[in-house]
């Protein structure tokens, strides 16, 4: 049924769900498996002066955190049966639009996202990008919780 996975992960506990999830998925489906880690735009520019060192160690960062990220990926398709996966970043996008822009380029037919889990009051302060990219999606999403 699903040929061509996106994997949304931020190397969060919620990402980590998703990335099982659609490991599952892959394997059982046959299809290839593209994990996305989006670096969110570097949040003080236009904020006073730009501080060059700010922004290298921010990009420095936050290049780790999708390392990171896509190690744990890679590591969850070893520890089973072949599925073919292939890593992607993307830098000066807000997430959500990363992640529907990115899965649109590639010709995925599902998105899987996690999420948190927050509700009421925090949720709406702090938004979410799952639901965000449910939202935004053109074809369908799977939110793991």
């Amino acid at each position: 049924m699903f040929k061509h996975i996106l994997l949304a992960t931020d190397g969060s506990e919620a990402s980590a769900r998703a990335v099982q999830l659609a490991m599952g998925l892959a394997r059982a489906h046959g299809a290839r498996l593209t994990a996305l880690y989006v670096v969110d735009p570097y949040p003080y520019l236009g904020v006073g002066e730009a501080n060059p060192m700010g922004f290298q160690a921010y990009m420095s960062a936050a290049l780790d955190f999708a390392a990171k990220a896509h190690a744990e990926v890679m590591a969850a398709a070893d520890a089973g049966p072949k599925v073919d996966v292939q890593l992607r970043r993307v830098e000066d996008v807000a997430a959500a639009k990363g992640i529907t822009e990115s899965a649109r380029e590639l010709g995925a037919d599902l998105i899987v996202v996690g999420s948190h889990g927050r509700s009421g009051l925090q949720r709406l302060m702090l938004g979410s990008v799952a639901a965000k990219v449910v939202a935004q999606a053109e074809i369908p999403v799977l939110v793991a919780r």
